[in-house]
């Protein structure tokens, strides 16, 4: 079983949860920047929620699969159909044998994330079948899809299907990726004590277009430390608020370097970073803060309806067969 990339897209990569434990040796962790719609995605299509998927960013391939799928998309609102015929987000759509599934510009929202039911099947590099692009190492040879890639895909078999079939029932998004807002961006304040915290919250920012998968920067209002002097590097992480000399934050994401010499001005919270994900240049988001406690607690809430969802897929999967 094997998909056949016929056209790329704009950065199409292999993400799955990405690299755990290896920071102190200066590997990054890579990985679905929106674990959540990666997670769910996985869950709808049959996978566990962990497995490798597509994060297709902006505009999406042109896919050909030889053999039947069931396939799943889940993050951005994007354009997507098969053979001319529209496919929607959130909910599980089988494929007869050499559909071609195109998927267009995201129209809200930055990264969707495909999931085909058997996983695709890559080697792990370093624990992960994640694509590192800074390292140049995992998913499809370190870098985004290309023109005549062929993707193997998990021996799960799927029942074959004459015509497309699109579930009629579906996973709502809501609450932890609602495109339909302006972004609230919860962070963890502290680190550098000269930092204008309180200039970060009150501020307006919006996603400037050099952002990437290593970080967001942001425009607004420019923030001053009290203290200037030059900083020895300190450990960062994904979520990690940076604030550079021109006063203008970065938000690290999935690609994160582990090490930054810029000083550390807070943390934005795991529960919030699947909204991080889908921000793209020109949306404009704020920053509130927020206690270790309900950090705490919005991580473990999000944990949970991930699981009410797994068992709502199974108990309608049930249902069906």
């Amino acid at each position: 079983m094997s998909i056949e990339v016929l056209a790329p897209g704009l950065a199409t990569t292999v993400q799955d949860d990405g690299r755990v434990g290896l920071r102190h040796l200066g590997i990054g962790s890579a990985g679905a920047l929106d674990l959540y719609s990666h997670a769910v995605a996985n869950l709808l299509a049959g996978n566990a929620a962990d497995a490798a998927t597509l994060e297709v960013a902006l505009s999406g391939p042109r896919l050909r699969f030889r053999k039947p799928a069931r396939i799943a998309l889940c993050g951005a609102e994007i354009d997507a159909e098969v053979d001319g015929t529209a496919i929607p987000g959130w909910r599980p759509v089988q494929l007869p044998a050499g559909s071609t599934l195109v998927l267009g510009r995201c129209r809200k929202g930055a990264r969707a994330y495909l999931a085909v039911a058997g996983g695709l099947a890559l080697p792990d590099t370093l624990g992960s079948a994640s694509t590192d692009l800074r390292g140049g190492f995992g998913g499809v040879h370190g870098r985004a899809l290309a023109a005549g890639d062929v993707l193997e895909l998990g021996a799960e078999g799927v029942p074959a299907v004459e015509r497309l079939s699109i579930a009629p029932w579906w996973i709502d998004g809501t609450p932890d990726l609602d495109l339909s807002v302006p972004s609230r961006i919860r962070v963890l304040a502290g680190g550098d004590a000269t930092a204008p915290v309180d200039a970060l919250f009150t501020g307006r920012w919006r996603v400037a277009a050099a952002s990437n998968r290593q970080g967001l920067r942001l425009e607004g209002d420019a923030l001053a430390l009290a203290d200037m002097h030059e900083r020895i590097s300190e450990p960062v992480a994904p979520g990690t608020v940076q604030l550079p000399p021109d006063g203008c934050p970065i938000v690290l994401l999935a690609d994160a370097q582990t090490h930054g010499g810029y000083p550390r001005i807070g943390h934005a919270i795991r529960a919030d970073r699947p909204r991080l994900a889908q921000l793209r240049p020109g949306d404009v988001l704020r920053f509130a803060p927020c206690t270790p406690a309900e950090a705490h607690a919005a991580a473990c809430a999000q944990r949970q309806r991930l699981t009410r969802i797994a068992l709502a897929i199974d108990s309608r999967r049930g249902a069906d067969a």
